[in-house]
């Protein structure tokens, strides 16, 4: 059987005992209404013919006054009238005799009707007729026709009181039937009701099992159980999809089985990558929770697989830039845009302490299968020697080429100055090639060592509290020349009413000059140059905009790297200005960075410290 004709075969049920419930209802109200007919046809009648042969009879008693009145006419009209009704009415109440001993009483209505009017006929013998003698007066009608009159009167009454207490007693016995009616009728519905309700509920159970046992197997093949079968006893459309759902999960099956190894031979493969990693690798959850370590975080952060499971990242890497890092990442699905020297921390590995490179990559993206965050620790510290004994090198090479520089430029200087006269023009172009050579590369040694004095700490920073106002001063009267004879407009913001920064006023010159030098480079004429500063925090930002041709995307992370020139046709340049503005701004404590879209221009950014107490002119940290 199908699954409509079960719902229908149900229907049906709970329709047939509908149907159970409304007959027997009708057959009780056919019934009342058979009961109500059979009163109204009998006994009301009854008792209405007694009201009228009362009546009637009472309308003759009235006749007869009349014609003691000596009104004669009228009141044998009026007699003879009412007799003929009452002998109507008589003749319908033996028609209608529906009580026991009805028919005794009607009898003796009518003899003593008779007898009533046998009493007025003596007593009026020709009646009716002019001058006919007549015996009724008052006292003969007190003695014969009163008493008459009287005694077919009561029999009247009693025969009405008869029948009113047999209709009585029959109302009231179908009163009891339709009691009985209704109360048998609410029984047999709310039996109804229940067996309906009792069948329904099993009926519903019997369709809904089926569909229960479809949701378990398919919790339990969410949770990975491919072997779970569904039970179908019945060759109705549930016991299809049953067969269909058991063929889909034995295809499940097959291809997990054929899967699993191939997923558990790339588990392997993967934790073999990850185990000869040699840089260390810390899994965060969306909680910045570790959700897994391999073998080389571990060493780093000196602590077990197991036991670095579910550690809050303040608590297994207490590196306070480190895990705002990941915060962030884990908030927006993307690792935050951060300078590398700011990325570079230190940590105890045994006895030494050893420098690490960090970054931070989401697993997936925000709110699309978002997993968490991937920390990577780049063992740096040997190439941060190497670099530091390179700047040595570089120092060492620089000072030492100091010398012999200053000894060869001031020869080819007196060369040019005395002995210029007797060589010929193509010697002389030869020597004064020299002499640009010789200062360049005085230039390029003076940068080189510079750079390197910063780089390994050994160049010497007076800090002082300096109001950004008088660096913009300073600015102003160095480039004054330069802007007016190139027809450059060089604005400053106000900033009077920002606080003063702790910072060396020479170096942090240096570096606005250099970056002003370099925007007047690629500004043509008339173009603008402005110089601005905001409070961020617990630093002054300054800014040097301009609006020349700005700088292409590719090189915007690498101007600050050593030997790095945007126009390699331009000659005179070393490509270490700006490498030396970063070092700069890094000892002061601050970050330098550049904002440009090529064709409109370009926007170097950098932070100073601001000196918050009186006097407070320490260096950074």
């Amino acid at each position: 059987m199908s699954l409509k004709k079960k719902i229908l075969v149900g229907y049906g049920v709970s329709f047939s005992l509908m149907g159970v419930v409304v007959a027997w209802a009708i057959f009780h109200l056919w019934s009342l209404a058979t009961a109500t007919d059979e009163i109204l046809r009998n006994y009301y009648r009854s008792i209405q013919a007694v009201e009228n042969m009362v009546d009637a009879l009472g309308r003759q008693d009235s006749g007869i006054l009349l014609i003691l009145m000596d009104d004669v006419d009228k009141g044998v009209a009026q007699y003879r009238e009412n007799e003929t009704l009452f002998l109507e009415w008589l003749g319908r109440s033996k028609k209608s005799i529906a009580v026991e001993g009805e028919s005794a009483a009607i009898q003796a209505i009518e003899a003593g009707y008779s007898e009533f009017r046998r009493q007025v006929e003596q007593l009026t013998p020709g009646w009716g007729i002019a001058g006919s003698a007549s015996t009724l007066t008052l006292e003969s009608y007190r003695k014969t026709i009163l008493p008459a009159y009287n005694k077919v009167k009561a029999q009247c009454l009693e025969l009405r009181i008869m029948n009113e207490k047999t209709m009585y007693a029959v109302s009231e016995h179908e009163r009891q039937i339709a009691r009985w009616a209704i109360w048998s009728t609410v029984l047999i519905a709310s039996i109804g009701a229940f067996f309906a309700f009792v069948f329904s509920l099993l009926f519903a159970e019997k369709l809904v099992l089926p569909l229960r046992r479809f949701v378990e197997a398919s919790r339990k093949i969410s949770a990975g159980e491919f072997s779970v079968q569904v039970s179908a006893e019945t060759g109705d459309e549930v016991g299809e999809l049953a067969a269909e759902f058991n063929r889909m999960t034995a295809k499940l099956r097959r291809y997990h089985l054929m899967n699993i190894d191939r997923i558990v031979a790339e588990k392997k493969k993967a934790d073999a990558i990850l185990a000869s990693i040699e840089d260390g690798l810390i899994v965060f959850d969306t909680e910045r929770k570790v959700s897994g370590i391999n073998p080389a975080g571990c060493r780093i952060l000196n602590v077990g697989s197991q036991q670095a499971e579910n550690l809050p990242c303040e608590q297994i890497l207490p590196v306070r830039n480190v895990c705002e890092v990941i915060a962030e990442t884990v908030r927006t699905g993307c690792q935050p845009d951060i300078p590398d020297d700011r990325r570079i921390i230190a940590l105890p590995c045994g006895t030494e302490t050893r420098d690490f490179l960090f970054s931070a990559t989401a697993i997936g993206q925000k709110g699309e299968g978002f997993g968490g965050v991937v920390l990577l620790l780049k063992d740096i510290t040997e190439l941060r020697e190497l670099e530091r004994l390179k700047s040595e090198f570089v120092m060492a090479a620089s000072h030492e080429l100091r010398t012999p520089l200053t000894s060869l430029g001031m020869s080819i200087d007196l060369l040019l100055e005395h002995a210029a006269v007797y060589l010929p023009e193509k010697e002389k172009d030869l020597l004064r090639a020299a002499h640009d050579e010789v200062k360049r590369m005085k230039v390029l040694v003076h940068d080189l060592l510079d750079l390197s004095k910063i780089e390994v700490g050994r160049i010497d920073l007076e800090f002082e509290k300096i109001p950004v106002a008088s660096l913009f001063e300073h600015v102003q009267d160095i480039f004054k020349g330069q802007v007016s004879m190139k027809r450059v407009n060089l604005l400053f913001d106000n900033s009077e009413r920002l606080p003063p920064v702790v910072a060396d006023a020479n170096k942090i010159i240096w570096v606005l000059s250099n970056l002003v030098s370099n925007a007047l480079r690629y500004v043509e004429e008339g173009g603008h140059i402005r110089l601005a500063a905001v409070q961020a925090g617990d630093h002054i930002q300054v800014a040097v905009e301009d609006d020349g041709i700005g700088i292409p995307a590719e090189y915007q992370t690498r101007v600050f790297q050593k030997f790095v020139r945007v126009n390699r046709q331009e000659s005179g340049r070393t490509g270490l200005g700006l490498a030396i503005c970063k070092e700069i701004i890094r000892a002061h404590g601050g970050t330098i960075w550049v904002e440009s879209d090529q064709g409109k221009g370009s926007v170097f950014r950098f932070t100073v410290p601001i000196a918050f107490q009186e006097g407070d002119c320490k260096r950074p940290d």
